[in-house]
């Protein structure tokens, strides 16, 4: 007697015949690919994130107190350093949640519960949407108020010589 080949003949309408390779594509791998293993986000990561939309809010002039923000314009002028954006920023970051602190100078005449409603929002949004942590606080601290006739100690760029 011959038999006839099982290969054309599926088990049930529409299934792909199995030649052991599905199975064997399942047990090795161990499940889905967004399961197979760990994600993890550096405190300065969320740091970053937290200080630009921060710095997006209207009525944010800076972050970071006046020492920081006087050592930042140091390190603004040497070759190479660069503007901080995680300055006044810091972070806490555990394996699914993230908690902030943050430092503000804001802008003479805003409404500063208005300021810190609206950083704290962005920030929350930001930090969540790019990073999938939940952010379980933000933190705000209003250090200074920037005066419209205050000399601004960031905008110091102009050159003596010209």
């Amino acid at each position: 007697m011959t038999e006839s080949p099982q290969r054309n003949r599926p088990d049930s309408p529409g299934s792909v015949p199995d030649d052991g390779r599905q199975n064997q594509l399942t047990k090795r791998g161990g499940g889905a690919p967004a399961t197979r293993g760990r994600t993890t986000i550096a405190d300065g990561v969320v740091e970053k994130i937290a200080g630009m939309a921060a710095r997006d809010v209207a009525g944010v002039h800076a972050m970071g107190s006046g020492i920081s923000r006087t050592f930042g314009a140091v390190r603004d002028r040497v070759p190479g350093g660069g503007k901080s954006v995680s300055r006044g920023v810091k972070a806490e970051v555990g394996e699914s949640q993230a908690a902030l602190d943050l430092e503000i100078v804001v802008e003479y005449g805003v409404a500063i519960a208005e300021v810190a409603r609206d950083v704290r929002e962005n920030v929350i949004a930001a930090v969540e949407r790019m990073t999938g942590l939940e952010v379980v606080e933000v933190n705000i601290a209003v250090s200074d108020v920037k005066l419209p006739d205050e000399d601004d100690d960031e905008d110091e760029s102009e050159s003596r010589v010209q």
